[in-house]
């Protein structure tokens, strides 16, 4: 057995949302929530059972003590934070809004610890074989600083060298670098990834495709280059696709939700995907459970305001029984 299913890197940040739909310049407080791609990932399958450790390097005051204490709270194991008296907490705002004003996040996050982190601060003591099943990355670390897609890259290839799956959520993100900035800096975590998890607008953008381009089209794209890969095509209302190498193409409608909050659904998405695919037994129905229990997870997410998936196994294995159309064969 290994000491965890899941260890994940990356950076977590404090979120600041005028309450009650107001725009920033208006408020006058703020509420506060945690949140970061790979910790919500982790807060995420701790919630459903598996022991996942999040690595991160995170400023030792008020606030870095914040977010270690939340992500500790849900089960996560947090303790190989690489903790510093230097540089800073990264910051973002959510100006929630409804139609004809849309949402928008404003980051404030340059220069912020985990930015600053080198390999050389990677615990190299936890690669190894009986350490860990899967090591989960995503395209927003590499995007922070050349210093964390350095670091990245070489737990990415002490993953392997232990002999790991690796899962990698392409999660492009506009603010942070180009589309072919994000093309060149993921391509080495694309070509050697296990699992590759794409929405597929990310992957219309970062392959400069036709925005309107059929999921098929961007799922072939993948496909030449992860031909080694697990591929999960994630297409907002639609559901997903997926499809193992040299599989069929398996389609995931969408469980019905009311939306309350939708930032953090695409991270719960891959935490009931992760979820699915290591506790599921039999080989053949390994993608088709790992599938519904991604979208039955996003779907409980999107009936949560904050970032953090604050879900129950239990409720989800009851979404998922009442589920009466399944993954289907596209054919």
């Amino acid at each position: 057995m290994s000491r965890y299913d899941v260890i994940t890197l990356g950076e977590t940040m404090l979120r600041f949302t005028p309450p009650n739909l107001k725009r920033i310049e208006q408020t006058t407080t703020f509420d506060i929530e945690v949140g970061g791609s790979e910790s919500n990932l982790a807060i995420g399958l701790a919630r459903l059972g598996l022991k996942v450790l999040w690595l991160s390097r995170l400023t030792n005051n008020p606030l870095g003590r914040l977010i270690e204490r939340t992500i500790a709270g849900h089960g996560v194991d947090t303790s190989r934070i690489i903790w510093t008296e230097n540089d800073r907490v990264g910051l973002y705002f959510l100006e929630e809004g409804k139609a004809p004003r849309g949402s928008q996040v404003i980051y404030d996050r340059k220069q912020s610890a985990i930015s600053q982190m080198r390999a050389s601060e990677l615990p190299i003591d936890l690669f190894h074989s009986d350490c860990a099943r899967v090591l989960h990355l995503s395209g927003i670390t590499p995007a922070l600083s050349p210093n964390l897609a350095i670091t990245a890259r070489r737990a990415l290839q002490l993953a392997k060298e232990a002999g790991w799956k690796v899962s990698f959520d392409l999660n492009y993100r506009g603010q942070l670098w180009t589309p072919a900035a994000a093309l060149e800096g993921c391509t080495p975590f694309i070509q050697a990834t296990n699992i590759l998890l794409a929405p597929l607008d990310d992957v219309r953008l970062i392959y400069n495709l036709d925005p309107e381009s059929a999921s098929e089209q961007a799922l072939n794209v993948l496909r030449q280059h992860a031909p080694q890969a697990i591929i999960v095509l994630t297409l907002g209302e639609n559901g997903a696709i997926g499809v193992e190498p040299q599989g069929q193409i398996l389609q995931q409608p969408a469980f019905p939700a009311e939306e309350v909050g939708r930032l953090g659904g695409g991270d719960a998405f891959a935490a009931g995907f992760l979820y699915g695919y290591l506790t599921t037994t039999e080989r053949e129905q390994r993608l088709a459970l790992a599938l519904r229990w991604g979208a039955a997870t996003a779907a409980f997410k999107y009936s949560i305001p904050g970032d953090i998936p604050m879900i129950d196994r239990a409720e989800i294995e009851r979404l998922i029984r009442q589920d009466v159309t399944g993954s289907k064969l596209v054919r």
